[in-house]
Parts: C-alpha cells; sequence; structure tokens
C-alpha cells in the first residue's frame, strides 16, 4: 500500500514542529498499509501505538526537517537563489542570534516574496519526503 502524500507532508510537519518545540512528537509509516500513526507530548494528538512500532521491517520513522536538511540550509539556498547579495547577507546574519526564521519572512514581505518562498519551501519538501520514501522502498500517493 502507498502513503498519501498529504497525510506525510503533515506528518513531517508534526515532527518537525516538535523538533522546534522541544517537544517529542513523533511519527510514523505503517509499511504494510501506509497508514501514519503519530504521538505527541499532547495525548489529545496521539494515536494508539502498537508494542512493535520500533520494528523497522513494520513501521518507518518520518523524518523531520533537520533530518531531510531543510531547515537553514534551505534558508540559505531561497536568499541565494531570489534575494540580493546585500539581502543574502543580512538573511545570514538573522541566522545567527534567535528569532531569525521570524525576521526572515519580514524580509520577505518587504521583498514580496513570502508566497516563493512558501512554494520553494514546499517544493523541497515533497521531493525530500519522495526521496525518503523511495530510500524507504514506500510508494507514495499524490
Amino acid at each position: 500500500m502507498a502513503v498519501k502524500l498529504d497525510e506525510l507532508i503533515l506528518a513531517h510537519d508534526f515532527v518537525s514542529g516538535g523538533e522546534a518545540t522541544g517537544m517529542a512528537d513523533m511519527a510514523w509509516v505503517e509499511r504494510a498499509t501506509g497508514r501514519i500513526l503519530m504521538r505527541g507530548d499532547d495525548e489529545e494528538y496521539s494515536d494508539e501505538i502498537p508494542d512493535d512500532i520500533d520494528d523497522p521491517e513494520k513501521y518507518a520513522e518520518v523524518p523531520g526537517k533537520y533530518e531531510l536538511d531543510l531547515g537553514v540550509h534551505l534558508v540559505m539556498d531561497f536568499a541565494r537563489r531570489h534575494l540580493s547579495d546585500g539581502d543574502f547577507d543580512r538573511v545570514r546574519s538573522y541566522f545567527r542570534r534567535p528569532g531569525a526564521y521570524a525576521r526572515f519572512t519580514n524580509l520577505l514581505d518587504r521583498r514580496g516574496l513570502r508566497e516563493r518562498w512558501y512554494r520553494f519551501e514546499r517544493e523541497a519538501k515533497e521531493r525530500a519526503l519522495r526521496e525518503w520514501c523511495e530510500e524507504e522502498g514506500i510508494q507514495v500517493e499524490d
């Protein structure tokens, strides 16, 4: 069975949100069915997790954005491609201290590029998740 791409993206975002906040949010793809299982620090958002969830033959743990290199490196790639040299240097300086992402998106708003960034980020995320699925032997359904 195949995993639905939109569901995989939601699971990836769930895991990535946990990475960013220090939460222990995790998600898995059940290989036999393509079903997504999620466990978060908040029980309200957790599925019933089977005892054999750690069996890699049955389940693949969904990676977060840092594992897929979709964090700062992706921001810098976008900045290099779509911003002036001066703005690129500005973005690099943002990521040397806290609050970087908010300053980055504020700059994108001033340049009218926020929607382009969201498309760029979504396309990179989809590519990375498809590659991950291929490596894991999981089929993807659009």
